[in-house]
């Protein structure tokens, strides 16, 4: 039994992680200020823990001393904190860099000052840009479009400086993450929450462009399947590591398939692009595979699948 600190773990993917955690028998600990995460999250992480095996402590990884307490005791950190939004970091740069740099800083610090084994950092695919070469792989320059491309960008750096002062840290460029529990209210939701919201609604699902644009979506099941590797396999130090399926769907293409499962059709309702968005997104998971061990177990249809009948079911 080892002890983890899922920072964001209110939030959509830390939610998932911490529940895998404790059906392993670990001993959690979530930092969440509740600011984008949900206690509905912390209910289903209580209700997956045996007692004594899971602690929240509210807090904001702004607060250096609020980091230190949180790693004290943890052999792992999952850093999944962070505000995830590109029209976001376009309205508020100076929050998102706060919370997704300077935070993430106070994380690794507070890490290292404890003695943790390992940090696993989430990145993002924004880092990559709207550059032309598919599949996106780690050699290729970052070219960030946002705020939030270049915070996360600004994160792998220091968590690569990190691994050089003796905190064993991955990053893990998280590819358009989907599944059971990701929020469709907010207004900077995801795209596949938001056109489930809206087919069980009777509305028309919105797109910002034409449709045409591709995204290698990546099922949640699959992003936690790399934390714990990056965490226990022990290579890939101080490396940021794409994490996806390698395939693409244009948002077209998605909606066809959602409706299909939920038996109906829609036409969706078409708005102009919005600034920072990428056109086309795929992975090449070669890296992944190689240094954690790394294979997609979800494919897209099946996590589809699981994710609309989720909220057929719940949403």
């Amino acid at each position: 039994m080892s002890a983890y600190l899922v920072t964001g773990g209110a939030g959509f993917i830390g939610s998932h992680i911490a529940v895998r955690l404790l059906q392993g028998g670990h001993r959690v600990r979530v930092l969440d200020n509740l600011s984008t995460g949900r206690k509905e999250n912390l209910d289903v992480i209580r209700a997956a823990a045996p007692v004594g095996r899971f602690e929240w402590l509210e807090g904001d990884i702004r607060s250096i001393e609020t980091c230190r307490d949180a790693c004290e005791g943890v052999e792992y950190v999952l850093h999944q904190a962070a505000l995830a939004s590109v029209p976001r970091s376009i309205e508020n740069p100076s929050d998102t860099t706060a919370v997704n740099v300077c935070g993430l800083v106070n994380v690794l610090s507070a890490a290292k000052e404890k003695g943790v084994g390992r940090a696993v950092c989430a990145s993002s695919s924004s880092v990559y840009g709207d550059t032309p070469t598919l599949p996106k792989h780690e050699g290729m320059p970052p070219a960030p479009l946002s705020p939030y491309a270049v915070s996360k960008l600004a994160g792998e750096y220091f968590a690569r400086v990190f691994s050089t002062l003796g905190l064993g840290t991955v990053s893990l460029r998280y590819f358009n993450v989907f599944g059971p529990r990701q929020d469709p209210c907010s207004q900077y939701a995801a795209v596949i929450p938001l056109f489930a919201a809206a087919i069980l609604e009777g509305k028309r699902p919105r797109i910002f462009g034409d449709g045409k644009q591709d995204r290698d979506f990546t099922y949640i099941d699959n992003v936690v399947d790399a934390n714990l590797m990056a965490c226990t396999r022990g290579t890939g130090d101080g490396q940021a590591i794409n994490i996806a399926c390698g395939d693409r769907y244009t948002l077209l293409d998605l909606l066809e398939r959602m409706c299909g499962l939920l038996g109906t059709r829609v036409e969706p309702e078409f708005l102009p692009q919005r600034p920072g968005d990428v056109r086309h997104s795929q992975a090449s998971i070669d890296l992944a595979s190689r240094e954690l061990g790394f294979t997609p177990r979800i494919g897209f249809d099946e996590g589809l699948k699981r994710t609309v009948e989720y909220y057929r079911r719940d949403g």
